[in-house]
C-alpha cells in the first residue's frame, strides 16, 4: 500500500512541551510546573455569562468573523489599550485560541518558499505552523546577555531577499522576557526600511510587571504591516474556552477569514458571549491575577538568589528560564533527572529551539504552596548536583 502520509508532517517533531506533563500525570505526589495554564478559575461572571448564554438558547453559528459586539469590544479594548483603531466590520476576526491566528495569519500570507523569522527561544507552534502553510522557518537564536530580547542588528542580519513575516513573540514564552518602547522604535525601523510584515502575539500582554506592555502596533508606520493576535486565555484564565483573535489589515483579514470559513465555521458561541463580558467587566480580574503572579515571580526570583541559581529577571508573562549550564547537563538531562529524583516536572529549554539548551522553563501560574514545595525540591536537587561534581 502507498504511503497515506505527507512527508512534511511526518518530519515535524511534536511538542517538547506534552512530554513531561504526559509523565507527571501518572507520578504520584509530582508537582507540575511545565504548564503554561493559569491556576485561577474563570471568573464567576464571566462563567455565568457563558452559562446564561446556554440558558437562553444561544447555540447557534455565529458569523465566520465572529459575534458582532464581541468585534466591538475588541476594538474599544485596543483603543483604550494601544491608542490604535480597528473597525469591528473588517479588521478583527474571532478565532479558535490565539494559536489559530497565528496558523491561518502565516497561511493567508505566505507564497511557497517565503521566509519567515522566527526568534527563539519562543512558542513551540510558530515554527511548525511556517512548516505547514509552506514557508521556510528562518530562526534568530536570541541571547540570555541581552535578555532574550530582539536587537534590530540581529533582526537586520537575519533579512534576506525572501523574509517576508517576522513573528514577534513577546512578552515571551518560555523566556517572560519583554520589548520596551526604545526596543520596539528599533525594530520597527528596520521593519519599514526593509518592507516586510509582523505577526506580533501579544497573548501575555495583560501580564506585565514593568509598567505597561507596548503594543508594536502603536507605533507609527506599523499598523498597515502588523497581525495582531491576543485571548482570552491566559489574562481572564479562560483557556479551556478556546477562543482568541486577530486585529490587522482588512486585506489580510479577509483571506484569514476565508480560511477560518472552510476550516472552522466559526468560535463557539459560548465562549464568544462570555467574551463580551470579560472585556466589559473583566478588568479587575486581571489586575488581581497580574498581582498575584507577579508575587509569585518576585518570590522565584529571591529563591533562586538564595540558591546561587542563575537567572536574568523576566517582566512578562508567568515564566521565569534558569540557567543551568554550571551542573554539566544538558536541558533534557536536567529536567529528566529532576522529574524522576524529586517528582517535579519543568520543560526542557530545548523544547522551545536549539538556543534553549543550557535553560528550563518554570511556570509560576501555581500556588505558593505549590511553589515553595517545587522550590525545597529543586535546592535539595541541585545541592546534589553541586556535591557530585565535587
Amino acid at each position: 500500500m502507498r504511503n497515506p502520509l505527507a512527508e512534511h508532517v511526518v518530519e515535524i517533531k511534536p511538542s517538547g512541551i506534552r512530554k513531561f506533563f504526559d509523565i507527571v500525570s501518572e507520578m504520584k505526589d509530582a508537582i507540575s510546573l511545565g504548564v503554561g495554564e493559569p491556576d485561577f478559575d474563570t471568573p464567576w461572571h464571566i462563567r455565568d455569562e457563558g452559562i446564561y448564554s446556554l440558558e437562553k438558547g444561544r447555540t447557534f453559528y455565529t458569523s465566520n468573523s465572529g459575534l458582532k459586539e464581541l468585534r466591538m469590544e475588541i476594538c474599544n479594548y485596543m483603543k483604550r489599550r494601544t491608542g490604535v483603531s480597528y473597525h469591528f466590520n473588517d479588521e478583527v476576526i474571532i478565532t479558535v485560541g490565539g494559536s489559530e491566528g497565528i496558523d491561518i495569519a502565516l497561511r493567508a500570507m505566505l507564497n511557497p518558499g517565503e521566509e519567515v523569522l522566527i526568534p527563539q527561544p519562543s512558542y513551540v507552534s510558530y515554527e511548525p505552523c511556517t512548516i505547514l502553510a509552506g514557508g521556510k522557518p528562518v530562526i534568530i537564536n536570541l541571547k540570555a546577555e541581552n535578555e532574550f530580547r530582539l536587537t534590530a542588528q540581529e533582526l537586520r542580519d537575519a533579512i534576506t531577499d525572501k523574509t517576508k513575516i517576522l513573528i514577534l513573540p513577546f512578552p515571551n514564552n518560555p523566556t517572560g522576557a519583554i520589548m520596551e518602547k526604545a526596543d520596539l522604535d528599533a525594530i520597527a525601523e528596520v521593519i519599514r526600511e526593509k518592507d516586510i510584515f509582523v505577526i506580533s502575539d501579544e497573548i501575555y500582554s495583560e501580564l506585565s510587571y514593568k509598567g505597561d506592555h507596548v503594543s508594536i502596533v502603536s507605533l507609527p508606520g506599523m499598523q498597515e504591516r502588523t497581525i495582531l493576535i491576543n485571548g482570552f486565555s491566559k489574562a481572564y484564565a479562560m483557556t479551556g474556552w478556546r477562543l482568541g483573535y486577530a486585529c490587522g489589515p482588512k486585506e489580510i483579514i479577509a483571506q484569514m477569514t476565508k480560511i477560518h470559513q472552510f476550516a472552522i465555521m466559526c468560535a463557539p458561541t459560548t465562549s464568544q458571549y462570555a467574551a463580551v463580558e470579560a472585556l466589559r467587566n473583566g478588568d479587575a480580574d486581571v489586575e488581581m491575577m497580574r498581582d498575584a503572579y507577579n508575587q509569585r515571580r518576585r518570590f522565584l526570583m529571591n529563591a533562586f538568589q538564595e540558591m546561587g541559581l542563575e537567572c536574568f529577571e523576566p517582566f512578562g508573562a508567568f515564566y521565569v528560564f534558569p540557567c543551568i549550564k554550571e551542573f554539566g547537563l544538558t536541558s533534557e538531562e536536567f529536567a529528566t533527572r529532576f522529574l524522576n529524583e524529586e517528582k517535579v516536572a519543568v520543560v526542557p529549554g530545548t523544547a522551545f529551539g536549539d538556543c534553549g539548551e543550557g535553560f528550563l522553563r518554570i511556570s509560576y501560574a501555581y500556588s505558593i504552596e505549590n511553589l515553595k514545595v517545587a522550590l525545597e525540591r529543586l535546592n535539595r536537587f541541585i545541592e546534589r548536583l553541586r556535591a557530585e561534581k565535587q
